[in-house]
C-alpha cells in the first residue's frame, strides 16, 4: 500500500473510538492530522486505543494532537491524567522564586508531554505566549505574566519539559490576543495598537524564542487594523512579511479553529481554509463540525506545499515513547509529578 503524504487540514473524531465514516476521512489526502477533545477520552488505556485506531486508519504519516494546556484548558483529566496548574500559577511562583519557577514550569511540560505520549498523542498546542494584561477572559489564568520577558523564559522552560518527553511546542495566539477582552470564539476581536507597540511587547517572545525552540505558531483571530485590516491568522502581513521576513520565524504555522466566529469574516469554511493557507499558513484546524469538514474536503483545490510537508513531519516524534503501565514505574516521571505537586499544592 503506498504511504500518502499529510496533507494541510486538521479534522477531529466524535467519540472514544473510531466510526467507519471517520476512518474513510482520515484516508483522504488532504488531511493532515486529528485533534482530540475531553469528549474522546474515557482513560487512558481507551485514549491508546483510540489513537491506534486513528494510526491504522491511514497508510502514512499522520499528527494526533490535542489543546491541552494545564489548568482550565487540559482535555485529559482524571483516571490517572496528573492535573496541571495553569501557567499564571507558574507566573505567580515566579515572583517569589524565579529559577524554582522554571524548574517547576519544565517539570509540568514533561509531565504534561509524558502522559500524552504515553497514550499515543504527538503534539500540543502549548505554551501560550500571551501577555497578561487582565482583561482578555478567553486567555485570563492561561498566560504566564504581564512581562514578555517572563513569558519567554517560562515557556522556554515549559518547552524544555515538553522536548525531554519528545514532543514538539506551539506557541498562541500570534502576534498576541491578551489585550482585547472579545473572545474570538464568540466574536471578532480588535486590537487598535500600532505595530511598533504590539512588536515590542506581546511578540517579542515568539522573536527571542525562534522556530529553533519553538517548533509551531498559532495565530490569532484577532483584527489589528492599524497593521491589516484582516485578522492575524488571514493575513500575508502577519504571517509573510512580520512573522516569516521580518522576526525570521521558518517553523509550522497553524491556523486556529476555522469554525470560531473570529474566522467567520472570510466567508464559507472553504473561503476561510482557502484565506489562511494563501496568507501562509501550514495546516487548517476544522473543529466541532465534520459536516464542514466534508465540505471542504469536497471543496479545497490545493496542491500541500512541500515545506509545510517536512515542517509537520518535525512534529510528529520518530522515537517510540514509554506505554502508560512503563510510565507509572518511571522515576522521572514520579519525580517531576512529586516536584511539581509540592510547588502547587501550596
Amino acid at each position: 500500500m503506498t504511504k500518502v503524504l499529510p496533507g494541510p487540514v486538521l479534522v477531529d473524531v466524535q467519540g472514544t473510538t473510531l466510526t467507519k465514516e471517520e476512518a474513510q476521512r482520515l484516508k483522504h489526502p488532504l488531511v493532515g492530522g486529528v485533534i482530540l477533545f475531553s469528549r474522546n477520552y474515557e482513560n487512558p488505556e481507551q485514549l491508546q486505543k483510540l489513537t491506534k485506531q486513528i494510526r491504522q486508519a491511514r497508510s502514512g504519516s499522520l499528527l494526533i494532537a490535542v489543546d491541552h494546556e494545564g489548568g482550565r484548558v487540559q482535555r485529559f483529566k482524571d483516571k490517572g491524567f496528573t492535573h496541571l496548574p495553569s501557567m499564571r500559577e507558574i507566573g505567580e511562583y515566579w515572583e517569589r522564586n524565579p529559577l524554582w519557577a522554571m524548574r517547576a514550569a519544565t517539570e509540568v511540560g514533561y509531565v504534561l508531554a509524558a502522559e500524552l505520549r504515553a497514550c499515543g498523542v504527538d503534539f500540543t498546542f502549548a505554551p501560550v505566549l500571551d501577555l497578561d494584561y487582565g482583561v482578555s477572559t478567553v486567555i485570563g489564568t492561561r498566560s504566564f505574566h504581564r512581562d514578555p520577558k517572563v513569558v519567554a523564559m517560562l515557556a522556554r522552560a515549559v518547552i524544555q519539559g515538553l522536548a525531554q518527553a519528545g514532543m514538539a511546542s506551539c506557541g498562541k495566539h500570534f502576534p498576541g490576543h491578551g489585550f482585547v477582552d472579545a473572545d474570538s470564539h464568540i466574536a471578532i476581536p480588535v486590537d487598535e495598537r500600532e505595530l511598533e507597540d504590539i512588536l515590542t511587547e506581546d511578540a517579542m517572545p515568539y522573536e527571542w524564542l525562534s522556530d529553533m525552540v519553538l517548533q509551531a505558531v498559532m495565530p490569532a483571530h484577532v483584527i489589528y487594523p492599524k497593521v491589516d485590516k484582516k485578522n492575524a491568522g488571514f493575513s500575508k502581513v502577519w504571517i509573510q512579511k512580520i512573522l516569516r521576513q521580518r522576526l525570521n520565524y521558518q517553523g509550522m504555522v497553524f491556523s486556529d479553529d476555522l469554525t470560531m466566529e473570529g474566522a467567520s469574516v472570510a466567508g464559507n469554511i472553504t473561503k476561510r481554509a482557502k484565506a489562511a493557507l494563501s496568507a501562509g499558513c501550514d495546516m487548517v484546524l476544522v473543529c466541532n463540525r465534520p459536516d464542514l469538514v466534508d465540505q471542504l474536503l469536497a471543496e479545497l483545490d490545493v496542491i500541500p506545499k512541500e515545506e509545510s510537508i517536512q515542517r509537520l513531519m518535525r512534529l510528529i516524534p520518530s522515537q517510540r515513547f514509554m506505554s502508560w503501565t512503563e510510565l507509572q514505574d518511571n522515576q522521572r516521571y514520579k519525580d517531576a509529578r512529586s516536584f511539581q505537586a509540592q510547588i502547587f499544592s501550596k
